[in-house]
């Protein structure tokens, strides 16, 4: 697999949990919806899993290919980005709802 390749699946995965979770919190902003908030925690549910086993999968590539290990580590932490932004927007949704 190519560097560009292996940032590009960091970068793809982080795009769609990023996007995901701004469709669920302006969601039920805009519509005070409560499918969106309900939305928003199974996606942070999921989210949480699928972020982990991509990154999980990055590691275990580099770790299989040394010459990859740096490029892996990358996408990874990319990836990582995610984690204080769900915890932001849990928040925000937390203290909505109540």
């Amino acid at each position: 697999m190519e560097k560009n390749s292996i940032i590009n699946i960091g970068k793809t995965v982080f795009a769609f949990s990023f996007l995901l979770g701004n469709f669920c919190l302006f969601g039920y902003l805009f519509t005070k919806n409560e499918e969106y908030a309900f939305a928003g925690l199974i996606l942070l549910f999921f989210g949480s899993i699928l972020n982990l086993g991509v990154i999980a999968g990055l590691l275990i590539y580099g770790f299989l290919h040394k010459n990859k290990l740096e490029t892996c580590i990358k996408s990874s932490m990319i990836l990582l980005i995610n984690i204080p932004v769900a915890i932001v927007y849990a928040v925000i949704g937390l203290n909505i709802i109540n």
